[in-house]
């Protein structure tokens, strides 16, 4: 694509809900530009923990599936792309609601895609998570 990205944000949504079903539906795409990617994740009573809070593993899944986005959407459609290292620092206790995630990727190699995840509560201006993630490409067949 002339704009440097395989796949727009409506292919991606697409994509995912093909080969990741148990999250179709969940991801709203708000930004996308090569090596960056902003989106919404809701967040269902399932996800809350006791203290009226987005759980930790929701957290998780929103800055995981973000960088999964981030990264097909300079790459293309390569479900096997897989999360090799992952670390996460919770800051701040999220409000319950959606989780804006801001994912960049800050080096995108043949083998390897290596960035962080800011994650966002509604109701906070500064974020409540961070997240630092590394995935695996498949070698080209």
């Amino acid at each position: 694509m002339a704009d440097g990205l395989a796949l727009e944000p409506e292919a991606l949504l697409e994509f995912i809900a093909e080969v990741f079903p148990q999250m179709a539906g969940r991801f709203r795409i708000l930004d996308l530009a090569p090596g960056r990617l902003s989106c919404e994740m809701s967040v269902t009573e399932a996800d809350l923990r006791p203290g009226d809070t987005v759980s930790g593993p929701t957290m998780f899944a929103a800055a995981d599936c973000a960088f999964y986005l981030a990264t097909l959407a300079m790459i293309g459609r390569e479900a096997l792309t897989v999360t090799t290292s992952a670390s996460i620092n919770f800051m701040r206790k999220p409000a319950p609601g959606p989780i804006r995630a801001e994912a960049r990727i800050l080096k995108l190699g043949r083998s390897l895609s290596v960035g962080d995840v800011l994650l966002y509560s509604a109701d906070m201006d500064a974020p409540v998570a961070q997240a630092s993630m590394t995935y695996s490409i498949p070698p080209s067949r």
